[in-house]
């Protein structure tokens, strides 16, 4: 089965997040015909019991020897799902970029690695990362020695030098219900969140020389009751992409929030910076991996994999078959060049 092939036969099984042990089977069988070939292990390692119905959810390992670097992506996608097709150029559906094909890539990498007499390797596919990183939390507790680890996401072949990290908050207003006729009797809840939301709209945010400058993005706004009635709550989600540390937005938010409304922390990933390979083309990407979860629990982090982020989880997800080529060459060599550093 050829990289485009294996892309497609991933694509085509259905893996929103949580949902992931078909996916999960169908690497670890076709995994295991490569592991009988050529001398390797392949593993499913457990990670949580999945919602009622489903089965369990697990990360996928396969390995060769004595693992010195890891190939590592995820396998989950986010909804919705939508079947694979292909033209001369692309080939496209959920997941296709983000990150199956990337998967694809790895694996194809791996048996030309492994057609050389290259060994000392491993392949890592976890759950969750669209949603909490559960596979990589889980996997980061499961070390096997590897010194290098290379995360696939969509950079367009080139070398990620660094990522932004992530802060999501939620602010939560409070007011009194009374009929719109008398607003006097009342006391608004979205007109203080609104006000809140405004107010931490006008915080400068930190900028980096790499990462460039913080964004922020009011994904969620929540509240009130009928528009005849004056609303006694109201809820907002914000997220911050950080590009240092966090704690001047914090401080900064909650003095610009003041009474009008609570704030709570809900996540925090910081940003990272990444190992680099010498004569590699290379980028800065503004989205969070499962890297930050992983810690260097499988190594020293790289960043690299086919595809573009700006197709990523939208309705036109595809991916270049030309990158995805060009990827399978790619990781063979990095993995060659890291496998030198690491002895």
């Amino acid at each position: 089965m050829n990289v485009y092939e294996l892309t497609r036969s991933l694509v085509d099984i259905e893996s929103i997040s949580e949902n992931e042990a078909a996916v999960a089977d169908y690497l670890l069988a076709h995994l295991s015909g490569l592991a009988s070939k050529t001398g390797g292990h392949v593993e499913a390692l457990d990670v949580e019991s999945a919602p009622t119905g489903n089965s369990a959810r697990a990360n996928v390992l396969a390995w060769w020897g004595e693992p010195r670097v890891t190939l590592s992506t995820h396998m989950d996608t986010v909804p919705p799902f939508f079947r694979s097709r292909e033209d001369e150029e692309f080939i496209w559906g959920r997941g296709a970029c983000d990150a199956k094909g990337i998967i694809a890539a790895m694996i194809a990498a791996t048996e030309r690695l492994l057609s050389g007499g290259v060994r000392n390797i491993a392949l890592l596919f976890v759950v969750g990362e669209e949603r909490n990183s559960a596979g990589a939390r889980a996997a980061a507790g499961q070390r096997r020695g590897s010194r290098y680890l290379v995360n696939g996401e969509p950079t367009e072949n080139k070398l990620a030098l660094a990522s932004k990290g992530a802060l999501r908050l939620e602010l939560t207003a409070r007011g009194r219900m009374a009929h719109s006729a008398y607003p006097e009797l009342g006391e608004s809840a979205i007109e203080k969140l609104l006000d809140a939301l405004e107010a931490i709209r006008r915080v400068p945010l930190p900028h980096d020389e790499l990462l460039g400058a913080s964004t922020l993005n009011i994904g969620t706004i929540s509240g009130g009751r009928a528009p005849n009635v004056i609303p006694d709550s109201a809820k907002a989600e914000v997220l911050v992409r950080l590009v240092g540390d966090p704690a001047p937005v914090r401080d900064a938010f909650t003095r610009a929030v003041g009474n009008w409304a609570e704030l709570k922390e809900i996540l925090y990933i910081p940003a990272i910076r990444f190992a680099s390979v010498d004569s590699l083309p290379t980028t800065v990407v503004s989205y969070t991996t499962d890297v930050p979860v992983f810690g260097r629990s499988w190594g020293e982090p790289l960043l690299l994999g086919p595809g573009s982020i700006q197709v990523a989880h939208t309705s036109e997800e595809r991916i270049s078959k030309r990158e995805l080529a060009e990827a399978v060459g790619l990781y063979a060599g990095v993995v060659k060049r890291l496998l030198a550093m690491a002895d």
